[in-house]
């Protein structure tokens, strides 16, 4: 033992706690055949050139006994951190890491020594992230009681603190606090927070269409101006319903694609052509005329007096194709999140117009990835501010 001790740059007392915690000599056979590179003490580089070398480790993998072996006997060879990188596939600052926390007495590294205080490390009980930081706890309890996603408040916490590497956290450990703390408040709010629904997909067959027709004096999708496809210019929404309990109550929904932004429609009583367009008219005048490019809608009836909601507020509305949702898809993006608010099942029409505002406003105030954790009231904001986008929107 002492021999084998001085070789790995430990005391002998050191020695005999590695192999105990290695579960005796006869459980440290599974190194020695783990590490056929190093023979008798001396290095053999002939095995860093087979295939089974070249394999890239899996993104975040933690290094293997025999990398370790292998990183040993390159440095025998002579081959300096970025070159032993390059040739495991690892990132140099993982191998610098490797080779300074397996140096021994006599600077040199040993792959043994390495791979014990890897296992010490790892047996070593840690104080999880968020409950060593009451302050990035706060934010993330924060962002999940507005109903944000773990990914939203990871991106947004790096948006709001960029100087503040302490206030980060990756969206995995939030999920995972469901796990360490099955009954705790995180873990209650981070459930609340997921979307929920159906584990299994709705047959995406064509099914009858109840009381849908052709409308009258429809425009279809394929007329709506071009700008609108790709975003960039704004003022162009998508809408529709969302119903309620044996389809007796609805809350309309609007969109607007460029920034994300939502409006809620109360319907009370019902969603006939009549309650859709009187709630329209009503809605549309709370934004600037700026934003009155174009709707799009799908063929339901509750469509019906649409030419009468473009007399009234000058805006077009355009229809989808039959059995064609993703024509409309920042709007059935926009219907899952509100169903986070109002499930299926239930009567819509208990809520009223400051409900739905207040849900709306939640909505706005989300950070979204797509624009950079930023929120869709943040990009309404900018984009009613910016004088060289509002000239940009009215060419």
């Amino acid at each position: 033992m002492a021999d084998a001790a001085a070789a790995a740059g430990v005391s002998e007392a050191s020695g005999f706690r590695w192999v105990r915690k290695a579960g005796g000599m006869a459980n440290l056979a599974k190194y020695r055949d783990a590490c056929p590179i190093l023979l008798n003490g001396v290095a053999d580089v002939t095995v860093l050139r087979s295939p089974e070398s070249d394999a890239e480790p899996p993104p975040g993998a933690a290094l293997s006994f025999t990398e370790r072996c292998r990183i040993e006997a390159l440095l025998t060879e002579g081959q300096i951190p970025a070159q032993i990188a390059r040739l495991l596939g690892r990132h140099r600052s993982t191998i610098t890491r490797e080779i300074a926390r397996g140096m021994t007495s006599g600077d040199s590294y040993r792959a043994i020594r390495g791979q014990c205080e890897y296992e010490t490390r790892m047996a070593r009980p840690k104080v999880r992230r968020l409950q060593a930081n009451p302050a990035l706890l706060a934010e993330v309890l924060s962002g999940l009681k507005k109903r944000y996603s773990p990914r939203q408040i990871a991106g947004r916490l790096r948006l709001d603190f960029p100087d503040d590497p302490e206030m980060w956290v990756s969206h995995e450990t939030i999920y995972q606090a469901i796990y360490v703390q099955p009954r705790g408040e995180l873990a209650r709010l981070v459930k609340a927070a997921l979307r929920t629904g159906r584990i299994k997909r709705k047959p995406q067959g064509r099914q009858a269409q109840q009381g849908r027709g052709k409308l009258k004096d429809m425009i279809s999708i394929s007329d709506r101006p071009k700008e609108a496809d790709d975003r960039a210019i704004p003022g162009h929404w998508e809408g529709d319903l969302i119903l309620g309990a044996n389809n007796a109550s609805a809350i309309g929904t609007l969109v607007e694609r460029t920034t994300g932004f939502v409006l809620l429609l109360h319907l009370p009583g019902d969603h006939t052509a009549e309650t859709v367009a009187a709630a329209m008219i009503a809605k549309m005048p709370e934004l600037p005329e700026i934003l009155w490019r174009s709707l799009t809608w799908d063929q339901g009836r509750e469509m019906a007096l649409h030419t009468k909601i473009t007399e009234a507020t000058g805006l077009p509305i355009y229809f989808c194709d039959p059995h064609s949702p993703w024509q409309r898809g920042s709007n059935e993006n926009t219907n899952g999140l509100v169903r986070q608010y109002f499930p299926k099942g239930t009567d819509l029409s208990f809520h009223g117009p400051g409900i739905l505002d207040n849900v709306a406003a939640e909505l706005n105030g989300r950070p979204r990835e797509r624009f950079g954790w930023k929120t869709p009231a943040e990009m309404l904001d900018k984009l009613l501010s910016d004088p060289n986008q509002s000239v940009a929107a009215t060419a």
